[in-house]
């Protein structure tokens, strides 16, 4: 299974039309305090403009819904169902990610069956609430190379007010790739600003492999 480098956050599916318009492929829907048949409906929208262009859709904190709709997978914070429970509700085809912010977490996760993390925040973010300790790149590093000391591969994507400058300096630390929202949703040219992302995670990527 193959884990995208780049992950946009979106609450709407205007976002990810664009964004998947400008060469994105992995939306994440993070609807929060909506009753079930609107987050559906909203769900479903996103959903048939990601397989329109080839994105996968993973849908936040609800794996029932993943389920309903068909979504790709499901990413569960901290405060989410078990993921072994979420593995059990949705089967072992759909993708699985988890929130972690320490070392713990990830190992936790992973031995959970997790496909991928979303390790953060990397720096302070307005866009989520209940923030964790902030890493820092020097918190992604040292976390990147005990997972390496104890033999542990697993895509880490970092998130958590991450910008173009923070990219090559995350992959230089080991990380899978990056999480984003309000740097494309905000940006004055959404669809510009992600194929301007993603050149940059392309770029780092080709220079990882020399």
């Amino acid at each position: 299974m193959t884990i995208s480098s780049f992950h946009y956050i979106v609450t709407q599916p205007e976002q990810a039309a664009v964004a998947c318009s400008a060469g994105a492929d992995w939306i994440q829907l993070r609807l929060k305090n909506k009753p079930y048949e609107d987050w559906k409906a909203i769900a479903q929208e996103t959903l048939a403009v990601c397989q329109a262009s080839g994105a996968r859709l993973i849908i936040n904190d609800n794996p029932h819904l993943a389920g309903e709709i068909g979504a790709d997978g499901v990413h569960l914070g901290k405060e989410d169902m078990p993921l072994a429970q979420a593995r059990k509700l949705v089967g072992s085809e759909v993708i699985i990610g988890g929130t972690a912010n320490t070392l713990e977490d990830i190992v936790q996760h992973y031995q959970s069956g997790a496909d991928y993390i979303g390790l953060g925040p990397y720096r302070f973010t307005t866009t989520k609430e209940k923030l964790s300790p902030i890493l820092g790149l020097a918190g992604y590093k040292g976390i990147m190379e005990a997972l390496q000391q104890q033999g542990i591969s697993i895509p880490v994507i970092a998130i958590g007010g991450i910008t173009r400058t923070d990219v090559p300096l995350l992959r230089q630390v080991g990380v899978h790739g990056i999480a984003v929202s309000s740097a494309v949703s905000a940006a004055a040219d959404p669809a510009e600003q992600t194929r301007l992302f993603l050149t940059l995670l392309y770029e780092s990527i080709a220079d990882h492999r020399r």
